[in-house]
């Protein structure tokens, strides 16, 4: 399992939530959406622009742009893991 940032995910790996920005309203809203340390994401896709970048969490679709997913700290998850 190696760490990295949101936005440096393939598309179709799972990562797990390790730390994100404690301030700010753009992640207060985040939090408030699911998305909390320790929450398992896969990266689905970019826009045809590359921003936003959209992520399957807790059983539904989160788009997030690259500047915001920059700030976010995940470690990939092997294969199977949960």
């Amino acid at each position: 399992m190696s760490a990295t940032n949101l936005s440096a995910l393939p598309p179709g790996v799972r990562a797990r939530v390790k730390d994100l920005p404690k301030t700010g309203a753009t992640f207060v809203r985040l939090r408030e959406m699911g998305l909390l340390t320790g929450t398992v994401v896969t990266f689905v896709r970019a826009a045809p622009m590359g921003d936003p970048l959209e992520f399957k969490l807790r059983g539904y679709l989160l788009s997030v742009r690259r500047d915001e997913a920059e700030q976010i700290q995940v470690e990939i998850l092997a294969d199977g893991a949960a």
